[in-house]
């Protein structure tokens, strides 16, 4: 019994460090901090795009008792914002810049350093942040809380996907994600993978499917990009996958007019 609590309490410890890195949410104290740690907590990823997902669908519910759909969808969106700091929203915009501006490897990472967001960075964010409010406003009610749950938990896994089979192309050894670079063991995967299939029951299987190709298919379209100019991937090009992804499996519910009231 006590190896089983041993190996459960290092679990949480590293789906708590996932936690910590990923949002601003608090943990308990108890859980350390280290590159080891955080490198081993990648497999929780699509873990804590249940919690985000979840704290969306919450405020979802809550505000739609009193406003409108577009304006309950506005809430969740501004609260997943808040809840990660526009972790993965400041990745996308970076990598556009990035991807956009850049001619080169070695000034592509220089723009993705710079903290200055320019024309593409703007254009990426309205077009990312416009396209969620839109699709996630044209479900159906009910169908919009499974959305966010399984929109985020997916949409991390594509991301994931990324740190399991690309190599990480930054030598800073302060970079963000650099702790994250060592690539996810097949066990690491197989956790990670049931995290995010866990999210899609709940949705009717026909968009449920269809939102998980077209995920599937902009995660495939941005990694060959990403192996195409940088070799790999950094911290950016995973919070743009996020975005790209997520914006994709909604738009996957929507296919066909599935899901429109």
């Amino acid at each position: 019994m006590r190896p089983l609590l041993i190996w459960l309490r290092g679990e949480a410890a590293y789906f708590l460090g996932a936690v910590r890195f990923f949002t601003r949410l608090p943990v308990p104290a108890w859980v350390g901090h280290s590159a080891e740690a955080l490198n081993q907590s990648a497999r929780y990823f699509s873990a804590v795009g249940w919690l985000v997902g979840g704290i969306a669908a919450l405020v979802f519910c809550l505000a739609d008792i009193f406003w409108p759909q577009p304006v309950a969808v506005l809430l969740s969106m501004a609260a997943t914002i808040y809840v990660t700091g526009a972790f993965h929203e400041d990745g996308l915009s970076d990598a556009a810049d990035g991807l956009g501006g850049g001619w080169d490897k070695l000034r592509i990472l220089d723009i993705m350093k710079d903290s200055r967001v320019g024309s593409y960075g703007v254009v990426a964010l309205w077009l990312g942040l416009t396209s969620k409010f839109l699709l996630l406003s044209s479900l159906e009610v009910a169908l919009v809380p499974w959305a966010l749950v399984a929109g985020h938990a997916l949409s991390r896994y594509c991301a994931t996907l990324l740190l399991a089979t690309m190599d990480y192309v930054r030598e800073d050894a302060q970079a963000k994600a650099k702790p994250l670079a060592t690539r996810l063991s097949p066990a690491a995967l197989l956790v990670a993978t049931v995290c995010a299939l866990a999210a899609l029951p709940a949705l009717p299987w026909p968009q449920g499917l269809w939102a998980c190709l077209l995920a599937g298919l902009a995660t495939l379209w941005l990694a060959r990009k990403f192996q195409r100019w940088l070799g790999g991937y950094t911290g950016d090009c995973l919070g743009a996958t996020q975005q790209v992804a997520e914006v994709a499996f909604y738009l996957g519910l929507l296919a066909n007019g599935a899901g429109i009231p």
